[in-house]
This record gives C-alpha cells, structure tokens and sequence, in this order.
C-alpha cells in the first residue's frame, strides 16, 4: 500500500527526513566498518574475522533496504502523532553496533599486542 505524500509541510523540523537519514548513515557505517575489517582479515588470512566482516556488511545491507522501505511510513505515522522509530529495531541497532564495536576493540587490541 503506498501512501501519499503530503503536499504542505505538517512538520517544520522534519523528523520523519532526520530519522531516515540516521538509518542510512548507521547502515552504510555499518558496512564500511564491515568491508575494512573483511579486507584486513583477508590480508592476514583470518577467515573468521572476514565473515564477521562480510556478515556486518548484510547487516548493514538489510537495514539500509529496510530504511528506505519503511520511508513512506514515517509520514503516516507523523500524521498520525505516532512515533516514527520502530522500538524493537531501534534496540536491535543498538546492541548490534555496540558489540560489533567491541569485538573490532578487542581485535584490534588483540592485534596489536600480537606484534
């Protein structure tokens, strides 16, 4: 079901616009951050570290698809006066970006003291 766009702006802030973007720029961190530690783990043969790395880029791949799927909603949902973040999604996000942080720390560190 597609929604139609209003045609006079109903929120000046732009919300719906902002959190959009948030998802796309936490999707494409996501897979950059993905695509660096896969090439890093290819160069020194850590087949582990490489699919931890290719497996955070589909993350990140499924977030952005999701992100611009779901961008029609959010204006529904302004109108609406409901909240455009999905909680559940919003949560998951923020573990996974916090323990794929602390696993590329506690790679780096390894790493590092290994030398």
């Amino acid at each position: 079901m597609r929604i139609e766009r209003p045609t006079v702006v109903f929120d000046a802030g732009l919300q719906h616009e902002r959190t959009s973007l948030a998802w796309e720029r936490t999707a494409i961190a996501w897979m950059v951050a993905g695509v660096l530690l896969a090439r890093y783990a290819a160069a020194t043969a850590h087949w582990v570290f490489a699919f931890v790395g290719m497996t955070q880029v589909a993350a990140g791949g499924v977030i952005l698809l999701w992100a611009a799927r779901h961008y029609e909603n959010l204006h529904g949902r302004l109108r609406a006066g409901e909240s455009p973040v999905h909680p559940i999604a919003a949560m998951t996000t923020g573990v996974a970006t916090i323990l794929f942080t602390g696993f590329g720390t506690v790679f780096a560190l390894t790493v590092s003291f290994a030398r």
